[in-house]
């Protein structure tokens, strides 16, 4: 079974405009992304054979391949980043296509690589996988910035939220739910980050958008709410996404600090 590793750049952004296009480490946030997904198809030849970036700008396109990714434009009209995927992934051959965010510059490829085994190697009816790291502290469990996935003990996704869950009935108990490794544990935290199987991939944006996804404006819950299973696997990294400036000068002075 081969994998690709497609990575969905849109040049607009609500919150930070042309984001991917930033480049005070001297190379853009594109291309740090760009370099993670390579190293997990460098480490990993056996599983992934294609790493491509699917565009909605010219100026992204050239940024791709000059990072050493393969590059495609894609309709400029797609509602989401997995619509824009699904598009690029009808002219792929790989079985699995991770979906990595394009502003996720500090990546871990062991997850990309985790992800794409986790469902490489579950049950064939599950069509969808995506990671989760515990919460270990009730601050970051309780902010609606934070997604949150409860999760079957077959680890299968039961649920997403903004909301801090699983909540707990009585009062002060809210960490005694599970344990992780001896310390007390909130609930998971979810990475945007998932594989799908090529098929149901391209089926996706042709499912209802849900009333749940709608509320939670998570586009997961439609997946889970059309009756489809989610395999969640527990990884410790949680590397922060770029949304704001704030948070982009935040990771250039780690990646200032790391050189």
């Amino acid at each position: 079974m081969t994998a690709a590793i497609v990575l969905p750049a849109r040049l607009a952004s609500t919150r930070l405009e042309r984001k991917l296009l930033l480049d005070q480490t001297g190379k853009t946030l594109l291309e740090h992304t760009v370099e993670q997904a390579l190293v997990a198809r460098r480490e990993h030849p056996e599983l992934f054979r294609t790493v491509l970036v699917a565009c909605d700008d010219e100026s992204l396109l050239k940024v791709a391949r000059r990072a050493g990714a393969d590059a495609v434009m894609t309709r400029p009209d797609h509602g989401s980043g997995t619509e824009r995927i699904a598009e690029a992934a009808e002219a792929l051959k790989e079985e699995i296509i991770v979906n990595l965010q394009a502003d996720e510059p500090e990546m871990d490829p062991n997850a990309i690589f985790r992800v794409a085994t986790l469902l490489a190697g579950g049950p064939a009816q599950i069509p969808m996988a995506t990671l989760a790291t515990p919460i270990l502290d009730e601050a970051t469990w309780r902010k609606p910035n934070v997604v949150k996935v409860v999760v079957a003990q077959d680890g299968r996704a039961l649920y997403f939220s903004r909301a801090a869950v699983p909540c707990a009935r009585d009062e002060g108990k809210a960490a005694d739910a599970w344990q992780a490794s001896g310390k007390r544990v909130y609930g998971l935290h979810h990475l945007g980050l998932y594989a799908y199987r090529r098929a149901f991939l391209l089926k996706i944006p042709a499912l209802p958008s849900s009333r749940l996804e709608q509320l939670e404006k998570l586009e997961q819950l439609r997946v889970l709410e059309a009756g489809y299973d989610i395999l969640v696997g527990e990884t410790e990294a949680h590397p922060p996404g770029i949304d704001t400036m704030e948070e982009y000068e935040q990771f250039v002075a780690r990646w200032k600090a790391s050189v």
